[in-house]
């Protein structure tokens, strides 16, 4: 024990006298080094390593591993200043590295240019208590990966807490970074050109190893790449990842107009409609396509106004939107821009000026059939004949492309509802069997409720039962379907169905009042009317107004 005390004081002593003989370079490169600490949403530790500075505006490369799963994460650097990692520039899981952006300037190492062969000797810059410790080690053997890039198995092995720290050559030039084995006692280390050339792409959005670190990925700086990742962000990134990559689309690129529409979608969702409206008016003032723009502003009010409606904007209205729509059309006449005026015609209730118009489009080379659904639309709210209305649709089903066939969905469903509505029941289920068909059966408990209640109509009581099973296999838990159910029942003498229909509403929504309404009905007839009543006594008292009448009728 004295003698490995002895030796220990000993290699203290040495220390600074092996400092001093490294080269200045090899120590210079600490400057370059940080240390890394990543955490989980909940703002938990998750993992910590190191990593290097590579450019002047925050760019580092560092081990991707601490990021699986990160939520956020910052650096330290060789002077303790610490700074947030605001994107993720590249990665790559099988070589496990990374490339990510700070927010800060930072001072870079040198990337070394050659690759060392076996034999020449290295460092591997630790990082310690603030400060960059070199150590001397030596290339053992060099592998060749990714075609040129080298990747260093070295003669002695490192500490773990080296991790993603640099490999420096004798220049205090980087080589590669740290990579203690898994498999074995030897030190790897994984070129840092390599790292350094990682890059996202317009696909990135969807690369899993990028989906698995919760910061965002940043823009390509490819125009083109990062259009097609503004278009395909929102349907892989979540609200705040999305809203970061498109203030960074704005600040890339300032005098495209993709980046401010975005924004202005974004804007009206959080009905900051004033907002919308600015980076709209920056679109239409940037854009090439003056047309394309004001049709663009044009179709963003409309959307608002369909779906919020009831959120008034002063500056938006139907009317706004057809003002846009024409001065798109009389920049570019196109049937398109025409398209969308006759719709906000007929949202403001001129139904013979949008007949006209949509009557008009079907004569050119815009004709589609929606143009004669909503001619339909048009003609009804004029109160045109049923076989007018039901003509136009017909119309429609018959210009669906057939090779799409199942996009004539909404015509056969808009033909059932007005059969439905002039009392052609047996006309209208025919209808809606072929939606279900068309949509390959993926219809909502709702469907199946409506149509139940249409075939009850038509007499179809055998499909009604079949409809309002469906519609609970669907909805298990809406004690509207099992009141109906049960009402339904009794109505063709299943009594005891009935009751075990009302009596599994009831359970379900004890304060239910149509739930004991019908429980109580199906117990009288099962000749269990003093329970019955009771039933329709607390149907009574939960508001059911048809209750009195019931209890009248029975007692």
């Amino acid at each position: 024990m004295k003698v490995r005390k002895i030796c220990a004081m000993i290699a203290m002593a040495l220390m600074p006298l092996l400092a001093t003989a490294q080269p200045a370079a090899v120590k210079n490169a600490g400057k370059a080094v940080f240390t890394l600490t990543t955490f989980k949403a909940d703002g938990s530790l998750l993992a910590s390593s190191h990593g290097v500075f590579v450019g002047k505006n925050g760019e580092a490369i560092s081990q991707l591993k601490p990021f699986e799963g990160a939520a956020s994460a910052v650096v330290i650097d060789n002077s303790g200043k610490k700074m947030n990692v605001v994107r993720i520039l590249g990665a790559n899981d099988i070589y496990d590295v990374v490339k990510f952006r700070v927010d800060g300037k930072t001072t870079p190492a040198s990337l070394a240019s050659r690759q060392e062969q076996a034999g020449a000797k290295v460092w591997v810059v630790g990082y310690a208590k603030g400060s960059a410790v070199p150590e001397e080690n030596s290339v053992k053997s060099v592998e060749t990966f990714n075609t040129s890039y080298p990747y260093y198995i070295l003669s002695q092995t490192a500490p773990e807490a080296n991790a993603s720290c640099p490999l420096v050559n004798s220049a205090g030039e980087v080589l590669a970074l740290v990579q203690p084995s898994l498999a074995s006692s030897e030190t790897h280390a994984t070129s840092a050109q390599f790292a350094n050339s990682l890059t996202v792409s317009g696909l990135s959005q969807n690369d899993p190893v990028l989906r698995r670190i919760g910061i965002t990925a940043a823009l390509p700086q490819d125009y083109q790449q990062a259009q097609i990742a503004l278009v395909m962000a929102p349907q892989v990134l979540d609200e705040k990842k999305y809203d970061e990559l498109v203030e960074d689309f704005i600040e890339q690129f300032p005098n495209y107009t993709d980046g401010y529409q975005a924004r202005a979608e974004r804007e009206v969702e959080k009905r900051m409609f004033a907002e919308a409206d600015r980076d709209m008016q920056t679109v239409i003032s940037k854009a090439k396509n003056k047309a394309d723009a004001h049709f663009s502003y044009a179709r963003l009010i409309y959307s608002k106004e369909l779906r919020m409606h009831d959120v008034p904007y002063a500056q938006w209205s139907y009317g706004k939107v057809a003002e846009e729509a024409q001065k798109a059309y009389d920049i570019d006449p196109q049937p398109l821009y025409q398209h969308l005026l006759y719709q906000a015609l007929y949202a403001q209730d001129k139904y013979q000026e949008a007949y006209d118009g949509f009557m008009s489009l079907t004569k050119t080379n815009f004709r589609n059939p929606e143009l004669f659904y909503e001619a339909a639309l048009c003609r009804k709210q004029m109160g045109a004949e049923t076989d007018e209305v039901l003509a136009l649709i017909d119309s429609a089903v018959v210009n669906t492309d057939t090779l799409r066939f199942n996009e004539a969905a909404p015509y056969f469903m808009a033909r059932g509802d007005i059969e439905r509505e002039a009392g052609r029941y047996r006309d209208a289920v025919f209808d809606y069997a072929r939606v279900e068909l068309l949509m390959q059966g993926r219809m909502s408990a709702d469907f199946y409720y409506m149509r139940e209640q249409v075939e009850i109509k038509a007499k179809l009581f055998q499909q009604a039962v079949s409809d309002i099973n469906h519609a609970i296999a669907l909805d298990s838990q809406e004690p509207l379907y099992y009141a109906e159910k049960a009402s339904l029942l009794l109505r063709v003498n299943k009594k005891e169905d009935a009751l075990d229909a009302a009596r599994q509403c009831v359970g379900i929504a004890p304060e239910y009042a149509d739930g004991h309404l019908v429980l109580g009905m199906a117990l009288v007839q099962t000749d269990q009317k003093a329970e019955g009543l009771q039933h329709l006594q607390r149907a009574r008292e939960l508001g059911s107004t048809q209750a009195e009448e019931l209890i009248a009728k029975y007692q």
